[in-house]
């Protein structure tokens, strides 16, 4: 009687192992894309593009690519597709983007349309959205301790890089969604 408690204790222990094992991923481009973000400049104009990349849904595209085709194809290849190369097609209900990262910033493309490059001029010290021919100031490094972020409505806004400067432009950011969302 007991030999047969104990095969069954040690079944469903091997069991539970198997079945409560993660294989979610290492989110390889959600986190080369944070690390990036670590590595821009001082730690207020990192949350600026934080916030930034939360309004123009760089990050939301980024996780979505990893959950849904990154990581299945880490988890049944064994290999990483964004530590490979810096070309990357990534499938989404909307179509296939394809994503190339650059020396100045990315390329993204979705299948059969024109590409949108995010782009930093190094001579104005400005991440600019570039699509059909146009180009779209996101922000600007001015100062050591202040930058410009440009509103999707052309509005400027001077940020200081300290904590009320970060939280001014995060209520404005939040406001505007909100009144764009109306």
């Amino acid at each position: 009687m007991k030999r047969k408690s104990l095969t069954k204790m040690i079944a469903a222990l091997v069991g539970c192992c198997i079945m409560f094992t993660s294989c979610i991923g290492s989110f390889g481009l959600t986190n080369k894309l944070l690390d990036w973000n670590n590595n821009v400049d001082s730690k207020f104009v990192n949350e600026l593009v934080f916030l930034a990349f939360w309004i123009v849904p760089v990050y939301e595209i980024s996780v979505l690519a990893d959950v849904l085709v990154i990581n299945s194809i880490e988890f049944w290849s064994g290999s990483n597709p964004v530590a490979e190369t810096s070309v990357k097609t990534i499938e989404t209900p909307d179509g296939n983007y394809t994503v190339e990262t650059n020396a100045n910033g990315y390329k993204i493309q979705k299948d059969g349309e024109a590409p949108v490059d995010l782009v930093f001029n190094e001579n104005d010290q400005t991440w600019n959205v570039e699509a059909k021919g146009e180009v779209y100031k996101l922000m600007k490094m001015t100062k050591d301790n202040e930058v410009v972020m440009y509103l999707p409505n052309g509005e400027e806004m001077n940020v200081e890089l300290n904590k009320g400067g970060v939280m001014e432009f995060r209520q404005a950011a939040n406001n505007f969604a909100f009144v764009a969302a109306r």
